[in-house]
């Protein structure tokens, strides 16, 4: 039995997307651990005011980065799933698309005070909301890692 050149290339449409969701889902791993190991805890050596004040612009580019490569990874594992019926694809996206509502409903609440604290209103309690924020954290690096 031979295979066909659109059997071949449709192997390779399947492989290509498969390919794409796990690269994506790497990054948004990376990404994670990034700012779990390196940029959180260097921010957290700042006075008050100048952590929040560099927690502002750090926080609003990774909530764009990540919210697009959680999107867009998500979409080519389900398009990876809808080629194939390997269900370890939709688990896969299921788990990358699972950190918006763990974002959602657990990060975003202090992001939102955060985001409308000046950076002269900071205070210790600030800090403490913050070293909370990086420990939650960790149960995001564990989605994205668990399903790369």
């Amino acid at each position: 039995m031979s295979l066909s050149p659109t059997c071949l290339e449709q192997g390779e449409r399947e492989m290509l997307t498969g390919q794409l969701a796990l690269t994506i889902s790497a990054i948004f791993t990376g990404a994670a651990i990034y700012i779990n190991i390196a940029e959180q805890p260097a921010r957290l050596q700042l006075d008050d005011r100048s952590l929040l004040a560099e927690w502002k612009p750090a926080y609003k580019r990774g909530y764009m980065m990540q919210a697009s490569l959680a999107i867009v990874g998500g979409l080519f594992g389900l398009v990876a799933y809808l080629s194939t019926f390997e269900w370890r694809w939709l688990l896969g996206a299921v788990v990358l698309l699972a950190n918006w509502p763990y974002t959602i409903f657990v990060i975003m609440p202090p992001n939102r005070q955060f985001m409308e604290t000046p950076p002269e209103g900071a205070t210790a309690e600030t800090r403490r909301t913050l070293k909370w924020w990086a420990l939650s954290m960790p149960s995001e690096v564990f989605l994205a890692s668990w399903q790369s």
